[in-house]
């Protein structure tokens, strides 16, 4: 089961760009809680703690109870905004998470043995297309990653997520089938390759 993390959070009573501002200053992030058919409520959380725990991973996969005047709410992290030159969080968006729900969330995706894959040893190179995956998850089972071990793919092969074994009662939140990575030869042997097949076609056409 997803661990919940606890965060305090105070009541926001004025709204727009001045009174945000105002929290900014005072050390206050403005943020919001919305969502499960009941009215939105705004509040402020203290810029240090928040900070740390976006800058520590995983943010928004992570399930949260915000304490507001005694009252907690059972939230998901949607979405945050960040100073563009500084970094810090200036907004961030959360999502009442009822008990059973299923949410769709991005997971990221981590590649196993890339160093000592037999491909990648005799000169080839792992593309990553896909950093992260879009699944459909129990709220309280929210994978942290999604693992591919590359060692059994060789040159010229694609690795589709529906190769991936994912855990149980996830599924795809996409259509298709994603590719995540590529494993492409070394650039001298794909052009002894291409010589190889320009030699059998020249060969072919005198015939």
């Amino acid at each position: 089961m997803t661990a919940i993390k606890e965060l305090k959070a105070q009541a926001r009573t004025k709204v727009g760009k001045g009174a945000a501002r105002a929290e900014r200053r005072a050390g206050r992030v403005p943020a919001v809680i919305y969502g499960d058919g009941k009215a939105p409520v705004g509040i402020t959380l203290d810029h240090v703690e928040i900070n740390k725990i976006i800058y520590a991973g995983h943010f928004l996969t992570t399930l949260f109870n915000v304490e507001v005047d005694g009252q907690k709410h059972r939230v998901i992290p949607r979405d945050y905004q960040l100073d563009v030159v500084k970094d810090f969080p200036l907004h961030i968006d959360f999502l009442r998470v009822a008990v059973g729900a299923t949410l769709s969330v991005d997971v990221p995706v981590h590649f196993l043995n890339a160093d000592t894959a037999p491909a990648i040893k005799e000169g080839g190179s792992l593309n990553i297309v896909s950093h992260t995956v879009s699944l459909s998850v129990p709220a309280d089972a929210i994978p942290t990653s999604i693992e591919v071990d590359v060692a059994d793919y060789a040159f010229g092969d694609s690795i589709h997520l529906s190769a991936i074994k994912l855990p149980e009662g996830v599924t795809w939140a996409g259509h298709g089938d994603d590719t995540l990575a590529t494993i492409a030869a070394p650039s001298g042997l794909k052009e002894a390759e291409e010589d190889e097949a320009a030699a059998a076609a020249a060969d072919a056409a005198k015939s």
